[in-house]
């Protein structure tokens, strides 16, 4: 009799328990574990650089500590990654800005992807972050195929003739064992899509040199061309997330129509840092939150910062035609766990071969955030940055200020108002309730300059009018649910609305009126045309005019038309800076030596009484809550996932 595998695992003892698919299968079946990270944001490490302490929530150290029994478990297994790895904390940085890559060098996470052996790969949006050059030479280093299908060098009369940046998809020939260890080939297809909105995100560094095409049109014409060339099974790594089911030409978050698409078997999601299978995407139209399936496929998204090992089992039959999909089970496998005390119990322990493969350009970012470039004399802190005018948001205006003001001397724009626009990027939220900026006051190093400034982007500054200012604002403004007169306790924060979205424009004195619907969605579209939030809007105590000019310090990702706010698009740009928002932040505190960042409540809610509101934040604000600006802040009490709550009457 042939000894399978199943049947040696039960004879010897062995402890390791196989999935149901691997101990059943038959001898024309077998079980395809596929496994998958995204959103990796260069956190090769348990390190978070902006606080410089060990933490046991981030690191693909951790999840690549769960491949192991992962692989254990299955008959067969393939490792992909969905994009995102190049850029996202200090270390990413460092290499990009200060070490560089220089010929035989490879990137740390490369690195490390070549050490767990990662057999296919897409890029994420942030991989373009630092310009197409770099990103070129950090995969030529990769140990695995890297795939892309609508990111385009020349256009063709169809996507399947477009040049693409880097191959359109890898059909990877793999050797599968069935239940009764007889091993067959089988032909895996794996294709990859990133967001077209790279061309407005980084368009400094793409413009001229690659186009986009729409993610489903392109999926439409490549698919077939994988199922012509034998793949068994196609799996489609969207570095896209979960969104609207209905088809958009150029959606950013195409998931969701995606899997719609003929051909595609699996649906590998991320992008918007969230996890399926799970609570997140209950309710969304043609998703199974609870099962991971979307359109009936099974799908997965893992997290963000190596939080969780994606995993799609699929038992697989083979019949004349080859392998098809008889069964598929889906789960997204966390590196921790947080109690109902904000407890965090890590899951797993580092595997030693990862730590190795980054530990010298993790040493050698240590050194890089630690060098100090100036002091404050006052906290900086995000803890209230969403409903108060805040000292953290603040210093980045006025660096932007600092930097447009010496920018325009001598232009045609010279002696326009300068304004300033800037938002918080670590409020909670997705990233839970220790992701705040914190800096205590003393020394700034470069980690908290990265604190205060997550992203890479560049300074731009826009011109735009008296009329079209309010509507920025606007947008803005749909950070919060509308409030009904009178009411208690009633929620203020939108949960769906991204910190990052909230500009806070500095340079005007406006307030908001929380009793009128939001003018704006998420998406950035009129869903209320007869709503005005935005009221009391003056510049140097007098009402802002329609017809008024002036110009907006921003960065390269809004002025470009990320976020979709009225007037912050290309055509209104009239400075495109070569130096990054951190870097003007950094030569600001260097120019000042000491900064004694304040609040001055530009901004506030409209009164309304006999009414309250209440958000949640970080447990970390509590040392702060009497100091904030503007409004009068009450604790609470402790609120789900290990936030704080506060109560604001208005």
């Amino acid at each position: 009799m042939r000894l399978s595998r199943r049947t040696f695992l039960s004879s010897t003892g062995a402890l390791i328990a196989l999935h149901p698919f691997a101990a059943r299968a038959a001898a024309n079946q077998a079980h395809l574990r596929l496994m998958e990270t995204t959103d990796i944001h260069v956190h090769v490490f348990p390190y978070d650089y902006y606080a410089d302490k060990e933490t046991d929530t981030v690191g693909l150290a951790r999840t690549a500590a769960l491949i192991g029994d992962i692989r254990a478990e299955a008959g067969n297994s393939i490792l992909l990654d969905n994009g995102d790895f190049l850029q996202g904390n200090p270390m990413g940085d460092y290499i990009a800005y200060e070490r560089g890559m220089q010929d035989g060098q490879t990137h740390p996470v490369i690195d490390a992807f070549n050490a767990l052996g990662v057999e296919a790969s897409t890029l994420g949006n942030h991989e373009f972050n630092y310009g197409l050059p770099f990103l070129k030479a950090a995969l030529a280093g990769a140990g695995c195929p890297v795939v892309s299908a609508n990111v385009v060098t020349a256009m063709g009369a169809t996507p399947d003739q477009d040049e693409t940046l880097l191959p359109p998809y890898v059909i990877l020939d793999r050797q599968i064992t069935d239940g009764a260890g007889e091993a067959h080939p089988i032909r895996i297809g794996v294709i990859g899509f990133v967001p077209p909105q790279i061309l407005q995100w980084d368009r400094h560094h793409l413009e001229g040199q690659v186009e986009t095409r729409d993610i489903v049109e392109a999926a439409e014409a490549w698919v077939p061309v994988m199922k012509a060339e034998g793949a068994d099974i196609v799996v489609a790594l969207c570095h896209s997330g979960i969104g609207p089911a209905a088809h958009e030409p150029g959606m950013e978050n195409a998931a969701v129509p995606l899997a719609a698409v003929e051909g595609i078997d699996v649906i590998f999601t991320g992008h918007s840092h969230q996890v399926l299978p799970g609570p997140d995407y209950e309710g969304y139209e043609a998703v199974d939150a609870a099962a991971g399936r979307i359109h009936g496929k099974p799908a997965v998204m893992a997290g963000f910062w190596g939080s969780h090992m994606g995993l799609v089992d699929l038992l697989l039959e083979r019949g004349a035609d080859g392998w098809r999909i008889a069964g598929a089970e889906c789960e997204a496998r966390p590196i921790y766990l947080r109690g109902e005390d904000r407890s965090i119990t890590a899951q797993v322990e580092s595997d030693p071969a990862v730590l190795v493969a980054a530990e010298a350009a993790h040493e050698e970012t240590l050194a890089y955030i630690r060098r100090p470039v100036g002091r404050t004399d006052a906290p900086l802190y995000s803890y209230f940055a969403l409903v108060a005018d805040d000292p953290s948001v603040q210093i980045v205006s006025q660096a932007q200020e600092w930097y447009i003001a010496q920018m325009m001397a001598g232009t045609e724009w010279e002696g326009l108002p300068i304004l300033s626009a800037a938002a918080p990027f670590k409020a909670g939220g997705r990233g839970g309730p220790d992701y705040y900026t914190d800096v205590a006051p003393g020394d700034v190093a470069i980690k908290d300059v990265a604190d205060l400034y997550l992203y890479p982007n560049t300074v731009r500054a826009v011109k735009i009018d008296g009329a079209t200012l309010r509507e920025w604002l606007e947008r803005s403004a749909g950070a919060f649910l509308q409030v009904a007169p009178g009411s208690q306790d009633a929620p203020l924060l939108d949960p769906d609305f991204r910190s990052y979205n909230f500009d806070v424009i500095d340079g005007v004195s406006y307030r908001i009126d929380l009793s009128q619907p939001a003018r704006y969605d998420e998406e950035g579209a009129v869903a209320a045309p007869e709503a005005h939030r935005i009221v009391d809007l003056s510049f140097g105590g007098k009402p802002v005019a329609p017809e008024q000019v002036f110009i907006v310090a921003t960065n390269n990702y809004r002025a470009s038309g990320g976020g979709s706010f009225p007037g912050a698009v290309p055509e209104n740009i009239v400075f495109e800076g070569p130096d990054t928002n951190r870097d003007v932040i950094v030569r600001y505190i260097v120019e000042q030596g000491t900064v004694s960042p304040e609040a001055d409540g530009n901004w506030s809610f409209v009164p309304m009484e006999g009414t309250s509101v209440v958000f949640d934040t970080g447990p970390g604000g509590q040392d702060f809550a009497e100091a904030v600006t503007g409004v009068a802040i009450e604790p609470v009490g402790e609120a789900a996932g290990g936030f704080f709550r506060y109560r604001i009457r208005l």
